[in-house]
């Protein structure tokens, strides 16, 4: 077996000047990227030349071009067409299409549920920052509702998509979130998405600086977020907080999720739910997606990591199949075959 090669994050920077604009939270996704990158190689055995990344327009989508890895810019709203076909042609690639709230989810957005319905073994990175932000601020399909921008100056009056639920609503089987400032937590998710088998989500909140400066502000600032945010893992209870005493159990009788403190109420760490981001059932799955600040936490971390077959494993399987029971084997067998006449 070749000698697999240790990558360092850098191995990953291409030698293209960042043209982001100070301040925005792409950069710190892009740091998180190039640093999942080297442990994605060394556990999956990947060679440099095995990653590809897929975009298409907006902020985010320059994001080719910062990686030294094989890359492909695409038109609006066709990145996860063009993933799909990436990954379906050559199944050895590690695929990766990075795309905006606007890009995935207005017009890419018949593109996007299909790509996690078919369950194609790419993993997709939505910055979202509610914002259109490369074309100056127009309103997106995950602004809030009544929130003024250049396009809705009296206040959007449509409701927002929650990237969760569509996913889940779309079967999809891998669903993540983290924030733009949490690297770490992001350089995390990242390595579990790559090792996912199928369609992994990972949906990033963003700060855009200059058309939507704090729009998660709420729950992100560093002085409110342990209170505001709950990270979940697999296995560990479901705590938070600055004493991680808070928690979360299922009100059973309203059939939602509740917060509670650990010592009061007659409340015990046993009370607090267990995270299970493998259950094929979606149903508390869809509850921690659309959790919102201020009645619960916002979720980070896996969420859904449910493992079933995938689009390119039945189209290997399929054709590999076929070939089997096929009676024709060549174009002169195909040309021979049926009905035939010979011109004299």
């Amino acid at each position: 077996m070749a000698e697999v090669v240790k990558f360092t994050p850098q191995d990953f920077k291409s030698d293209q000047e960042v043209k982001w604009c100070p301040g925005c939270g792409d950069h710190a996704i892009l740091s998180s990227v190039q640093k999942a990158l080297p442990e994605v190689a060394s556990t999956l055995h990947y060679t440099k030349e095995r990653f590809v990344f897929v975009s298409g327009i907006g902020c985010s989508s320059r994001f080719p071009y910062y990686m030294n890895t094989y890359g492909f810019h695409g038109i609006h709203g066709r990145a996860a067409a063009i993933a799909t076909g990436v990954k379906v042609a050559n199944p050895t690639l590690s695929v990766w299409e990075i795309t905006g709230d606007g890009d995935a989810l207005a017009i890419g957005g018949n593109h996007f549920i299909h790509a996690v319905r078919r369950n194609i073994d790419i993993n997709i990175i939505l910055f979202n920052n509610e914002i259109y932000g490369l074309t100056k601020g127009q309103y997106s399909p995950t602004s809030k509702m009544g929130v003024i921008t250049k396009t809705s100056p009296f206040g959007t009056v449509e409701h927002p998509f929650r990237p969760g639920e569509l996913v889940i609503g779309a079967q999809g089987k891998f669903f993540a979130r983290s924030l733009d400032a949490e690297v770490k937590l992001s350089t995390e998710i990242l390595v579990e998405a790559a090792k996912h088998d199928g369609t992994s989500v990972v949906e990033m909140l963003v700060n855009c600086v200059i058309y939507n400066d704090r729009t998660h502000a709420n729950f992100t600032d560093k002085d409110v977020r342990e209170d505001r945010v709950i990270v979940l893992r697999h296995g560990e209870k479901m705590l938070f907080g600055k004493n991680k005493d808070k928690g979360l159990i299922l009100d059973g009788q309203a059939l939602r999720l509740k917060v509670v403190t650990v010592g009061q109420d007659g409340y015990t760490l046993d009370d607090i739910l267990v995270h299970d981001a493998t259950n094929p059932n979606p149903g508390l799955h869809m509850m921690l997606v659309n959790m919102e600040y201020p009645e619960l936490p916002v979720a980070l971390g896996v969420i859904r990591k449910v493992k079933d077959t995938t689009y390119d494993d039945n189209v290997r399987d399929q054709v590999l199949d076929v070939q089997k029971k096929a009676k024709i084997h060549s174009m002169d067998e195909l040309l021979r075959s049926g009905e035939t006449w010979e011109v004299k």
